[in-house]
């Protein structure tokens, strides 16, 4: 008997050690809604990377493309609020999948917890070089004279509403083509089937330092060092364009606070080192940390902008 009670306190002191062991005890799991391919990968990765190195533990990306991220933001938030499962997501999980259907299925308000704002995607307003118009007041100048005659690509939902701010803030008028992602837009713009476009896409960048497109200006607060001559929109005198693509890191609802201030510590401190900016740069992302409450601020301010100019645009719901 008496061993066997022995052994029982020694169970039990093992388990009070197992479950007194700081975060992260194990592996976490990072889903990212897209797949290999656009900058969301890869920078998810680079964020991983430098995690697992200051936490001491794998960061295992997992991908689970579609519906714009709205799947994986679905499962997540259904999910453990542990810690081990964390997401990478932007404006169109948070956002878009929202704002554009009748029936959501989640609130990314209260289904998730904020833990860090990771960067905004350097977006620039490219146009064909063929137009006559070498800056921004020049477009709208053109399109002025021109109403109804200037066709605007859009591979995304974000894009859509670049678009709408700026007709509404210009007095513009363009014909909308809608295509399915930036990919199959981008040959277009360059053949000149369309004439503008707000796009992410690295490759375009190449294409406007090449001369085939022109850039006119970034959806960026400061310039980008990928392109410093572009002014910003509001350099280029359309202050009204606010619609912006960010990014940040999220975890089930109802996550433990010392859970998340580890990680909104971790995740700071991997945006700040010069490597993970250099790298996230070179997929086209403006590193920027935040606290738990400016994201969930981002978010919700974010989410009543897209609410209001779908409305105004008469965007038809999902």
């Amino acid at each position: 008997m008496t061993r066997l009670i022995a052994v029982t306190l020694l169970l039990v002191a093992a388990a009070g050690g197992a479950a007194a062991q700081p975060y992260p005890a194990k592996p976490i799991r990072f889903i990212v809604g897209f797949p290999p391919g656009g900058s969301a990968d890869p920078t998810t990765r680079i964020i991983g990377a430098a995690l697992a190195e200051q936490l001491g533990q794998p960061v295992v990306v997992e991908n689970r493309p579609g519906a714009d991220s709205a799947i994986a933001a679905e499962q997540v938030a259904r999910l453990p609020a542990d810690g081990y499962t964390i997401m990478f997501a932007s404006n169109s999980a948070m956002t878009a999948a929202v704002a554009l259907r009748k029936a959501p299925a989640y609130d990314p308000l209260k289904d998730f917890t904020p833990v860090s704002l990771v960067g905004r995607a350097t977006v620039f307003f490219y146009v064909h070089p063929d137009l006559p118009a070498k800056t921004l007041a020049e477009f709208v100048a053109y399109a002025r004279a021109n109403p109804g005659k200037l066709n605007y690509g859009t591979g995304n939902p974000l894009s859509i509403l670049y678009n709408v701010q700026l007709m509404n803030a210009t007095g513009i008028s363009m014909l909308h083509v809608p295509y399915k992602g930036e990919g199959p837009l981008n040959p277009d713009l360059l053949a000149g089937r369309v004439q503008s476009s707000f796009l992410s896409t690295l490759s375009a960048i190449s294409n406007a330092k090449e001369g085939r497109l022109r850039a006119l200006a970034v959806l960026l607060e400061t310039r980008s060092p990928l392109m410093p001559d572009v002014p910003t929109i509001a350099e280029a005198g359309v202050p009204q364009v606010t619609v912006r693509q960010w990014a940040g890191v999220f975890g089930p609802p109802k996550m433990p606070r010392e859970v998340v201030e580890r990680l909104n510590r971790e995740v700071n401190a991997a945006v700040r080192r010069p490597d993970v900016r250099e790298k996230l740069q070179s997929y086209g992302y403006a590193a920027e940390g935040s606290t738990p409450e400016r994201l969930a601020e981002i978010n919700r301010d974010d989410l009543a902008l897209w609410r209001r100019l779908v409305k105004e645009a008469a965007i038809p719901l999902e």
